[in-house]
């Protein structure tokens, strides 16, 4: 039991040791403030869940008012979020738990009501293939400098507030994203056209928060970057393009690279006959070089060791910590036979899930519950294809 690799350290380059090699990944709570600022149903629902896993990546915090991307979201916009943010660095700090902020502009996926009455924006004047969805107005040259500078201080933020690092959210099809891809960004300057060109962007948020670790941090800090493989729009990122574009990233100097996928055996979409899985792919690409997080239907601690042996670092868990919030622990004391794998709403209270969120899994993620008696263990038929919560896209 206690030879599972999972079970062991993990140390960074940069010399931030996780004493295990599980994440919790980052999911939507829906439970802050109407101004992003932190609250106690929040802090308890982390609070629950930190102690176990080596590393806790936070749900997505917004960086400015403009990439706000839905109600209920956490903000790192202003330096009125401070006090807030050093509260939920603190609570996931318990027994050695490493504190991760991820950061993001939602960019165009977003609307003015969320905004208050501001446009969304992006790299171009495009709507996102979406009911409803609002054309965004393009970023000028200034603008992007300013979000730009919007992740620096944001950054600064999260290193005053305690956190271990931040992880930049350049998936889901976010700002971060939409400069990368050939649908939402249309430019013709140097901030599109060429894949040269549109990863500008992404490489230039990089360049000013590291220049912004190197200033502030005074104890290893580490800077993540979680990407989406591929898009379903046309023109839109194909996994080619990706596998190139994490060679880059590769270089970059990021501390790790985080691929959101849906399911841990999931292959490529758009690449005809090509069976091998994506995350097989990726770590191809990186080579050992930096490390890989991953996950997708990861419950059991066998799965989690054939993650390790798929080519991962560090194995991401999102749903079966909301459901089973002690998974560590319990494996760590030899009691998986009372690790849950589905949940009732009865439980939700106790499991110290917040009510907007209780509503989230019940509207948009029911395979987190079950209303069954067969909740003995995972099996094939519980596994989907659907990605931790990441964002309200469903609900804008």
């Amino acid at each position: 039991m206690n030879s599972r690799n999972f079970m062991q350290p993990y140390q960074f380059k940069n010399g931030l040791v996780l004493k295990n090699r599980v994440v919790m990944a980052p999911m939507t709570t829906m439970a802050s403030f109407y101004n992003g600022q932190i609250t106690s149903d929040e802090l308890a629902y982390y609070a629950l869940r930190a102690g176990g896993p080596g590393m806790l990546i936070t749900g997505v915090a917004y960086i400015t008012e403009q990439g706000k991307g839905f109600e209920g979201q956490l903000g790192i916009a202003s330096d009125l979020h401070l006090a807030g943010l050093k509260a939920l660095a603190k609570t996931i700090k318990q027994n050695n738990t490493k504190a991760i902020l991820q950061i993001f502009h939602a960019g165009r996926m977003t609307n003015s009501k969320i905004l208050r009455g501001m446009k969304p924006v992006s790299a171009s004047a495009i709507s996102a293939l979406r009911p409803n969805a609002e054309i965004p107005e393009a970023l000028s040259e200034a603008e992007i400098h300013t979000i730009i500078e919007n992740f620096a201080h944001a950054t600064h933020r999260a290193i005053q507030a305690g956190f271990d690092g931040i992880e930049l959210h350049g998936a889901n099809t976010y700002l971060l994203q939409q400069f990368f891809s050939p649908h939402s960004n249309r430019r013709v300057d140097q901030w599109g056209g060429s894949f040269e060109n549109r990863t500008r962007f992404p490489l230039a948020v990089i360049d000013s928060v590291k220049k912004t670790i190197e200033s502030f941090a005074e104890s290893p800090f580490i800077l993540g970057y979680r990407i989406s493989p591929e898009e379903f729009e046309t023109p839109g990122i194909r996994f080619q393009d990706t596998l190139k574009f994490i060679e880059t990233l590769t270089m970059s100097g990021i501390d790790y690279l985080h691929s959101s996928i849906g399911h841990i055996g999931r292959v490529p979409l758009n690449e005809g006959h090509d069976q091998t899985p994506i995350i097989q792919q990726i770590s191809s690409v990186i080579n050992g070089r930096i490390p890989l997080i991953g996950g997708g239907s990861v419950q059991s601690p066998d799965e989690v060791q054939q993650a390790l042996d798929r080519g991962l670092s560090l194995v991401a868990m999102g749903r079966e910590l909301i459901r089973e919030p002690l998974w560590m622990q319990k494996v760590e004391n030899h009691d998986e036979q009372s690790i849950r794998y589905r949940i009732s709403e009865a439980e939700m209270d106790e499991l110290k899930i917040p009510p907007a969120m209780q509503t989230y899994l019940n509207e948009s993620f029911r395979e987190v519950m079950d209303f069954t008696t067969d909740c003995a263990k995972p099996t094939d038929r519980y596994l989907s294809q659907v990605a931790p919560m990441e964002g309200y896209e469903k609900k804008l």
